[in-house]
């Protein structure tokens, strides 16, 4: 088997969470731990003193969000760690779904404060549906919040996983003295205002130790030694297969402002966490470990240096060894094409590499070539599937402010649109634009990045519609009929594909009933395979 030792040493994961619950300071801190970077940005309260080094939009920079999937390559214990940190704004779920299909692992930050929220549920549902492995990480212990056996009663109620505590917490808030690691059986001491570091870790093998009662008190003693006799005769060891099989998901308690819990994780994770793993295509499962390259584009960003006008697709290379100056095969377009300066990232910060392995995430410097769910092989014509498309519950015309402004309105239309969050659609010969989304942040973000990089300004007035349907039929002429008489409701994708937006849920299913010989679609892959 070739690559093996490559392949053996990588971890490709995403962060995922609720926005607020720390996701994205607890990405800074697994920089830190790497070596990455040397200072984290703070974030405070939903504004940024300094920006995060994952956040590199500049609306992300002046809302405290993350509206954007941003790409991390690191070293740590021998590994080489992709991270792939995703908005956590339920505005943005599609392109956090998408990135789900690159990763091999999942961390699920979850805030002590306020539990299980809504847009966490639906992120699980989709972890579920692809049997992720998932690790969990409990945040904010440091305030005041649920008890821990009630927060870890209702993550597995909530989100139908089963929990293996791995280190038990000494009380939480003000009270918070630290946590306790089962498998290191060590003792980890937390003090307020401080960062964590190896001189507040104390090796305890023995639980009944009275060392354990001089260093965080007689009565916290107590209560954490009826805890882990608890949890050990609930749990017994982590059993791995059931972890890998996303059946169980090992959980940590910490505090990721203070630093403090997130390295005894990230040991965990190195540990346990899955290499890259086999994937489903269209004709059979590729394995990371065979001879010929392939893989799929699940991310497209257009201006991630607006300074270069640079527009990047980004690449999880599935098998083989992907190399610089090598041509592979374009399979939706069918052609050969070859990458003369393939980066791997660091947020912002590109460097150009001469190899990429299986678990690797690329970014391939895009011309327009590209859409979300391309694949790229040395020859074989198969795509990936199981990469989510969704269809926009939320329309707007856009109208432009600047009719000088005309042709950069058009270029950032159907560049931003290329990236996958949002959908064009043109009605009337080609003068009315319609964006659909499905969230109605995404419109904001959109309307800011066409000002303030194409130098386009717009307004966008909401549109009376339900959803978008893409049509097919077998005898053309009923198509060509359909769409003359409902003129109004029909549109073209970017792709010339024939469109019907339905005004509303009883408008759509009459449609379906009145013209059976045409197909209703709800996504707009109909003609990839």
């Amino acid at each position: 088997m070739k690559y093996t030792s490559e392949i053996n040493r990588r971890k490709t994961f995403a962060i995922i969470s609720h926005p607020d619950a720390g996701k994205t300071t607890l990405t800074e801190k697994f920089l830190l731990f790497g070596g990455a970077i040397q200072t984290a940005g703070a974030v405070k309260s939903n504004k940024i003193k300094k920006h995060a080094t994952s956040d590199f939009m500049e609306i992300e920079r002046q809302r405290g969000i993350s509206v954007a999937t941003s790409v991390m390559t690191f070293e740590y214990e021998g590994h080489l760690i992709n991270l792939l940190d995703t908005p956590g704004h339920k505005d943005f779920a599609e392109d956090t779904f998408r990135t789900l299909t690159a990763v091999d692992s999942v961390v699920l930050v979850i805030d002590s404060v306020n539990g299980v929220e809504p847009q966490t549920r639906k992120l699980m549902e989709v972890i579920a549906m692809r049997k992720t492995p998932v690790i969990v990480f409990i945040n904010k212990m440091d305030r005041d919040g649920k008890n821990r056996f009630d927060l870890m009663e209702e993550i597995e109620n909530e989100l139908k996983i089963q929990l293996h505590p791995m280190t038990v917490p000494i009380n939480s808030g003000k009270d918070f003295k630290g946590v306790y690691d089962l498998h290191k059986k060590s003792l980890v001491l937390f003090s307020a205002g401080t960062k964590a570091n190896d001189e507040n870790v104390l090796e305890i093998t023995d639980i009944n130790d009275k060392i354990l009662d001089a260093k965080i008190g007689e009565k916290d003693a107590k209560t954490l030694r009826e805890d882990v006799e608890l949890i050990d005769g609930v749990y017994g060891e982590l059993n791995s297969e059931d972890y890998l099989s996303g059946n169980t998901a090992p959980v940590f308690f910490g505090s990721a402002v203070n630093n403090f819990g997130v390295k005894e994780m990230l040991d965990t994770f190195v540990r346990i966490a899955p290499t890259p793993r086999p994937r489903h295509t269209t004709t059979r499962d590729v394995l990371p470990e065979e001879e010929k390259f392939s893989g799929f584009i699940f991310k497209i960003h257009a201006n991630l240096d607006p300074k270069h006008r640079d527009r990047i697709a980004f690449l999880r290379v599935c098998s083989g060894r992907f190399a610089r100056h090598t041509y592979y095969n374009h399979v939706r377009l069918e052609k050969d094409m070859r990458f003369t300066n393939p980066y791997s990232f660091l947020a912002r910060q590109k460097d150009v590499i001469e190899e990429a392995y299986p678990g690797d995430v690329v970014g391939l410097f895009d011309t327009g070539n590209f859409k979300i769910g391309d694949t790229l092989t040395e020859g074989e014509a198969f795509y990936f599937t199981g990469i989510p498309s969704f269809s926009p519950e939320i329309f707007k015309e856009v109208i432009n402010k600047d009719p000088m402004k005309t042709k950069q309105l058009e270029k950032g239309l159907n560049q931003l649109t290329d990236e996958g969050v949002a959908q064009l659609f043109t009605q009337f010969g080609g003068n009315k634009k319609i964006i659909g989304c499905v969230g109605e942040l995404q419109f904001e973000v959109i309307q800011y990045r066409l000002l303030q990089e194409y130098g386009a300004s717009v307004q966008m007035n909401s549109l009376p519609f339900f959803k978008a349907c893409w049509l097919t039929a077998t005898d053309p002429k009923k198509l060509e009929d359909f769409t003359k008489y409902k003129q109004a409701n029909i549109a073209e994708d970017k792709d010339g594909n024939v469109v019907y937006l339905a005004q509303s849920e009883w408008f759509l299913n009459t449609e379906i009933s009145n013209n059976p010989d045409i197909a209703f679609h709800f996504t707009s892959e109909i003609n990839k395979v």
